[in-house]
C-alpha cells in the first residue's frame, strides 16, 4: 500500500499513516511519501512508540519515501 502525504505538514504525514495503517492486517507493508523534513524524525518515531517496524528511508525526486510494516 502506497499513501501520499506529500505538501502536508507535521504532524499530518504521521496522522495519516496511522489512520490508513488501522485496518490492515498484522505484518502489512507501508510506503509513505512525504516532503515535510519533520517526517525524518516524526515516523520513526512513531514506529517505535507503536510497535510498528520502520524498514527504512530512501530520497527520491524532492520528497522521502519512508517503509513501514504493521506490528
Amino acid at each position: 500500500m502506497k499513501i501520499d502525504a506529500l505538501n502536508l505538514l507535521c504532524p499530518l504525514p504521521v496522522l495519516r499513516l496511522r489512520k490508513r495503517m488501522q485496518p490492515l492486517p498484522s505484518g502489512a507493508t507501508i510506503r509513505l511519501l512525504a516532503d515535510d523534513p519533520a517526517a525524518i524524525v516524526d515516523v520513526p518515531h512513531f514506529c517505535n512508540e507503536a510497535g510498528h517496524r520502520f524498514l527504512g528511508m530512501v530520497e527520491k525526486d524532492g520528497y522521502l519515501e519512508f517503509t513501514v510494516q504493521k506490528a
